[in-house]
């Protein structure tokens, strides 16, 4: 063997089942805490930045971040196409450096206006990740249950972040600050990555890919197919009524007793670093275990949990919101791992692309509803309406086809 096969041979073994290098999956990793961490700055900031936009209550501002939620559902299936079309890699700089670029935008708004076309800009370019960083990130790997596991644990501790580095850079620096740093550090992530991540030999439309885990048939392809995308319109209504709405109901369960923002940024924030861990525990049981019957008790858990969580105050309420959101995040790695159990690789981005579209292109009213329904009812009535959403939810999941034989990838 020659010292150039004997290199190669080392590489190839030093490098994980998808071929890239260590910091490349770090940062594709790190890309899923940007996503979500940057969605929900401003949901964290609102209360700060409507009173400077001269707004007499938090909940008449929350509307104006529709149009974010909305791309962020919309611009899933455009960005799938041109993932599988012309490449995941170049997708994901776009990511980046639209992340990071947008972010900043919204710190320059002067008004509610300014500041929605911006929000909205962003959402556009949060919209990349999902549907290309997600398939790019499990591509010929084993244990894909376990890699959306920790990837999804790293996502929800980016939204961990939102709470508590936005709920500290409000109170010494100001809102604006809390998008500029983290757009600067996206900027940066997207030159490491650049220049680290090795370019694609092909696009994956004209790859082998990877084939599905699981077959089925035609019938049961489009069964599956519908049952996922119900299950993602209800999970991700229960994710945007729960991550943009925390933070406002930690400060009414905690009122008189905790009031600092700071310190409420803290307390969420240790609620969805916790939560997170739920998300590493459901990925390796996926590679475990048939779906269905998973998927079915978490989705069921969640009601009783959502109906306590709307009759408890200050640290009662902080118990069964962890409860909650421990569940609600462990419900997310589902949907992506279906499309990795059923869908063959040349497909996955476009096939995420147009499932997120649907599912969050609809649960983008909830952004829309949640100010003026608190405003309305109030959050228990809200709790309860959830808890609705949970049972069509377990019910929808019921539907799933059940699975032959796991075929293992070669």
């Amino acid at each position: 063997m020659t010292a150039q096969t004997q290199t190669a041979s080392a590489i190839a073994n030093a490098l994980p089942p998808n071929g890239f290098p260590a910091i490349v999956n770090l940062l594709l990793n790190l890309a899923h805490a940007i996503d979500h961490m940057f969605l929900l700055i401003f949901a964290t900031a609102v209360a700060t930045i409507a009173a400077e936009f001269g707004f007499s209550n938090w909940a008449d501002l929350m509307p104006y971040s529709v149009g974010a939620f909305a791309l962020f559902g919309l611009g899933a299936l455009p960005a799938g196409r041109l993932g599988d079309l012309w490449g995941r890699r170049s997708m994901m700089i776009v990511f980046y450096f639209g992340m990071g670029v947008s972010a900043m935008l919204v710190a320059l708004t002067q008004n509610a206006w300014q500041l929605a076309a911006a929000l909205t800009l962003l959402g556009a370019f949060a919209a990349i990740y999902h549907p290309v960083g997600i398939p790019m990130l499990v591509q010929n790997v084993p244990n894909p249950g376990a890699v959306i596991g920790l990837n999804g644990l790293v996502g929800n501790l980016g939204i961990a972040s939102a709470a508590i580095v936005t709920g500290f850079l409000v109170k010494w620096i100001g809102w604006r600050a809390a998008f500029v740093i983290p757009g600067i550090f996206s900027l940066v992530c997207g030159i490491i990555f650049a220049l680290k991540c090795p370019q694609e030999a092909h696009a994956p439309s004209k790859g082998k890919g990877g084939k599905a885990a699981v077959v089925l048939t035609p019938q049961q392809l489009v069964r599956a197919f519908t049952v996922m995308t119900a299950a993602a319109i209800t999970s991700s209504l229960l994710f945007n009524f729960t991550t943009n709405g925390n933070a406002q109901l930690l400060a009414e369960g905690f009122r008189g007793v905790v009031e600092d923002p700071a310190m409420l940024g803290v307390l969420l924030g240790l609620i969805y670093a916790i939560a997170s861990f739920a998300q590493i525990i459901v990925g390796r049981l996926i590679d475990r275990v048939p779906l269905k019957p998973l998927q079915l008790w978490i989705s069921v858990i969640q009601i009783p949990l959502l109906i306590v969580a709307a009759y408890t105050q200050h640290w009662f309420m902080f118990a069964a919101l962890l409860a909650v959101m421990v569940f609600v995040f462990g419900a997310i790695p589902f949907t992506d791992a279906m499309i990795v159990r059923y869908v063959d690789d040349r497909l996955r981005s476009r096939v995420a692309g147009m499932r997120l579209t649907v599912a969050f292109g609809f649960s983008s009213a909830a952004v829309w509803l949640l100010g003026p329904m608190v405003k309305s009812v109030g959050f228990a009535t809200l709790l309860w309406i959830m808890a609705g959403i949970a049972t069509i939810k377990a019910v929808v999941v019921l539907w799933l086809p059940d699975e032959p034989a796991v075929e293992k990838q070669s």
